[in-house]
């Protein structure tokens, strides 16, 4: 399954719908005193909708892939036209401005770092202003990635926001143009944590995770190892070819689609998808995991893409996953 003209269009429609709306919204804020009670755009000029910061910052960074990947979508100057209201120095220079608060030093740490760096790479594709405006933003997360993964002594190998091996696949695509050192210390930090992994249980999907942590690291270790990849895979996850632990090949059960937190398990399974086509890429067509990846990506596009849309739970920000399944990073 590919992304197509329709989806494109969908997807697009839907983000637009909540990129602007401020209510609700879902504020990572300390209180330093009464005088920090403010609406959500008088501390984020730009990323005040999509119920919070980092769905308003990936919901930018799919609108503008969307644009650029269907030019000739109904909505595209819609799209452009906002960027060039939104992408600008002034409010750049907000955002920049809420990072220097006291206790924001772990603000959206790391899942809202990558998704901006992911912003500003997405952003230089296009001819407009809207990346260079983005630059010192983008700087100051690349800054706190250098700060925070020498600290970080162990791995955070969860199904949400904090994943590590997630935050870390977009900032490496980043880093990869722009910043080799990042890419060094990525690197040696996911060998450090991963290298060893060997027969991994898969004790998952928790009742509110959008993220596998083995998939996510195994995509990870596929983007670092390169041709050594294959070598670490067949031990990390020996009897995947007959399916095994079953539970990543399944799609996880949604039961309640307008419950924030189990509503995650639509993006879940979209990003599952991600990670299954991007492994058996890396694998290559002659490994024998490599059509089982294939299919179990399929299954759970099959049982995630209906529900994009539908619930403002899941609709504020599963399409971005659904663009990730479908189309990836690469360019």
């Amino acid at each position: 399954m590919e992304l197509t003209p329709d989806h494109a269009a969908r997807f697009a429609a839907a983000t637009l719908s909540h990129l602007g709306r401020e209510y609700p919204y879902k504020m990572d804020l300390v209180l330093n005193g009464p005088e920090d009670a403010r609406p959500p755009r008088e501390h984020h000029p730009i990323f005040h909708g999509s119920f919070d910061w980092h769905s308003c910052v990936h919901g930018w960074w799919q609108i503008l892939r969307l644009a650029r990947r269907f030019p000739g979508l109904p909505v595209a100057d819609d799209i452009r036209a906002r960027a060039d209201a939104m992408l600008v120095p002034d409010k750049v220079a907000g955002e920049l401005a809420f990072l220097s608060r006291p206790y924001a030093t772990a603000f959206e740490r790391p899942y809202g770092w990558a998704w901006l760096l992911a912003l500003h790479a997405e952003a230089e594709r296009h001819d407009a202003p809207w990346a260079a405006a983005l630059e010192p933003l983008a700087a100051a997360f690349a800054a706190r990635f250098h700060a925070f993964l020498p600290k970080l002594t162990y791995p955070l190998r969860v199904g949400t926001h904090f994943n590590i091996s997630f935050a870390l696949l977009l900032a490496r695509h980043w880093a990869a143009e722009r910043d080799p050192a990042l890419v060094a210390l990525i690197d040696t930090r996911a060998r450090d944590w991963f290298g060893a992994d060997r027969d991994c249980q898969a004790w998952e999907p928790g009742g509110d995770e959008f993220l596998s942590s083995a998939l996510t690291e195994a995509h990870l270790m596929a983007v670092v190892l390169g041709d050594d990849f294959t070598a670490w895979f067949d031990a990390f996850l020996p009897r995947a070819v007959a399916e095994h632990p079953a539970t990543l090949f399944a799609p996880a059960t949604v039961s309640d689609r307008s419950d924030g937190k189990i509503a995650h398990l639509d993006g879940l399974n979209l990003s599952r998808a991600w990670c299954w086509r991007a492994i058996a890429a890396a694998l290559g067509p002659a490994h024998l995991v490599a059509p089982v990846a294939e299919a179990a990506a399929t299954r759970h596009l099959a049982a995630a893409l209906p529900h994009v849309t539908g619930d403002y739970m899941g609709e504020h920000w599963l399409a971005s996953f659904a663009l990730l399944a479908l189309d990836g990073l690469a360019d």
